[in-house]
């Protein structure tokens, strides 16, 4: 794994040679609460009618969108208004989740089936805290995660030709990185979508801590001969611009 020191510079060398347009965030399990690190503090909304659900955002990924911005700490009151996302990030069991207004919901509407749930990575041990942030700030953290397009997800694909490219829930993909060790992305998935506001064109990416300088490595060589088949490319297409109407 790299140094802390090295965080900063592995951050913007994966965001220079994806050329993605959000930083780089990291995302840490640990086992007690952080006293030097600040709490995320949104205010509470009212519990849900049905079952008493709330937490400080609609779901743990909307995390995500704000950790780009500044470091913070959560815990699994701050997670609990998705019981999806407490069950993949180990805050909840399944038989907790499965329990819940909104996983009723979803099982109701045919999004997701029983013979889903094993297919679902989710993390281990429980974690007395989740820490978000910049990947450049980091300094002990277990996956990062990248929002990225097509054309990046295309530079992954060529890099590792193994790249498992999942679906819904889109949160998997982190337990994936974490206790797989696997380089995962994700098409996203409509509850995320939704709750977070992520970009229709937007898809995800999670890289073990341990293995972001390898993937830089790898993508940075990758990026370098898409650039060269881009200006080849290019230079091939120019015969059909402005081309004038053949004579008859």
């Amino acid at each position: 794994m790299a140094n802390a020191s090295n965080w900063s510079d592995l951050s913007q060398r994966l965001t220079n040679a994806l050329g993605v347009q959000v930083a780089p965030i990291a995302i840490s399990f640990a086992s007690s609460v952080p006293s030097d690190v600040p709490a995320f503090e949104d205010p509470m909304p009212a519990p849900h009618e049905v079952d008493g659900r709330t937490g400080r955002v609609a779901a743990g990924c909307v995390f995500w969108m704000k950790a780009p911005d500044r470091t913070f700490s959560t815990v699994a009151a701050d997670h609990a208004n998705c019981s999806v996302g407490s069950w993949t990030h180990g805050f909840e069991t399944l038989d907790e989740a499965a329990g819940k207004a909104d996983v009723g919901a979803l099982m109701e509407s045919g999004w997701v089936t029983m013979d889903m749930i094993p297919m679902i990575t989710t993390v281990a041990e429980k974690p007395e805290s989740v820490i978000y942030g910049p990947l450049s700030e980091a300094t002990a953290p277990d996956v990062a995660l990248l929002r990225i397009t097509g054309r990046q997800l295309m530079v992954m694909k060529d890099a590792f030709p193994d790249l498992p490219i999942e679906g819904k829930p889109q949160c998997h993909i982190v337990a994936m990185a974490k206790e797989k060790g696997m380089i995962a992305a994700s098409t996203g998935c409509q509850l995320s979508r939704v709750r977070t506001g992520m970009a229709n064109g937007e898809m995800t990416l999670a890289i073990p801590a341990s293995r972001i300088a390898e993937v830089v490595e790898r993508v940075e060589a990758t990026a370098a001969i898409d650039n060269v088949v881009a200006r080849y490319a290019a230079q091939d297409a120019a015969r059909f611009t402005n081309n004038p109407p053949a004579r008859t």
